[in-house]
């Protein structure tokens, strides 16, 4: 173990070279840094252990799965461990909030909420990505595990404990290597969310769309909308008008016309999906 603040940062990983290193310089004051390479044929092993992290290998399935076995698996070190993403960069702001926080952590509290700022054409998406989404991403060991969602993550899913809450927020670099490899990722998750959503239906409660907690609120309108005719209308509507994404100017005009081409795809490969079941041409 090295010497620094008694944390272990897990880092997923796949082809991540542009962004390996700018993410483990970012929680370099951390003493464990361990990178879950999902067999990468660039420089990103090279990068990870000549920034000092330990290298780890795991093909990746969903995103919590690689995190739960992480915890279970990677011989960490330390009872907390920081969850990253090789896109993600820890500010100098949330540092300090950590470093003043946990050391004080009651023995109940199984995690902390965080949030984190979008970047896109060097522009913080503040508006059109609903900045601040709060997700579960700093555990203690033994009393938290991560929960599929379609392609993703649930944001904040039940833990063995309280959660607590880091206001100062983390940076994400999603379009850091090309609209292009954007656009590639987003057509394989949207046909796992149209495979979730014609597996599993869309569930949701008017007590849920009127919550006090905003997650519970946001998912329910989310299965709510998936419902509707014009999803991709009303994603962008949503997005750029419901949420002010105007106010982030030509960035945010541009992510949510993204992210409505995002809504078609899912509705298109649900739609072929419904189409093969029933034996039709598509």
């Amino acid at each position: 173990m090295s010497a620094g603040f008694p944390l272990s940062v897990v880092v997923l990983a796949k082809n991540e070279a542009n962004n390996i290193g700018r993410c483990l310089q970012s929680v370099a004051w951390c003493a464990e840094r361990v990178v879950v390479d999902d067999a990468s044929t660039d420089d990103t092993v090279a990068l990870a252990q000549a920034a000092g992290a330990r290298v780890v290998q795991r093909r990746f399935d969903t995103f919590a799965q690689q995190r739960n076995w992480a915890l279970d698996a990677a011989d960490l070190q330390y009872p907390w461990a920081l969850m990253l993403d090789a896109d993600e960069v820890v500010t100098d702001a949330l540092r300090l909030e950590i470093e003043r926080t946990l050391p004080g952590a009651a023995a109940d509290v199984a995690g902390f909420r965080m949030c984190r700022k979008t970047i896109f054409m060097d522009h913080w998406l503040k508006w059109s990505d609903g900045f601040p989404v709060w997700i579960m991403r700093l555990v203690r060991r033994g009393c938290a595990r991560f929960m599929d969602s379609g392609h993703g993550e649930v944001p904040v899913p039940p833990v063995s404990g309280r959660l607590e809450t880091l206001h100062k927020p983390f940076l994400h670099y999603p379009f850091s290597r090309g609209i292009g490899d954007w656009v590639e990722r987003h057509n394989r998750y949207a046909g796992k969310e149209a495979r979730r959503e014609w597996e599993a239906g869309e569930r949701w409660s008017v007590r849920e769309l009127f919550a006090r907690d905003r997650a519970i609120r946001r998912r329910a309108r989310r299965s709510l909308s998936r419902t509707l005719p014009g999803r991709p209308l009303l994603r962008f509507l949503y997005q750029y008008v419901g949420q002010l994404g105007f106010l982030d100017g030509r960035a945010g005009l541009e992510f949510c016309l993204l992210m409505a081409a995002y809504e078609g795809l899912i509705v298109m490969k649900r739609r072929e999906l419904e189409q093969l079941s029933d034996g039709l041409p598509v």
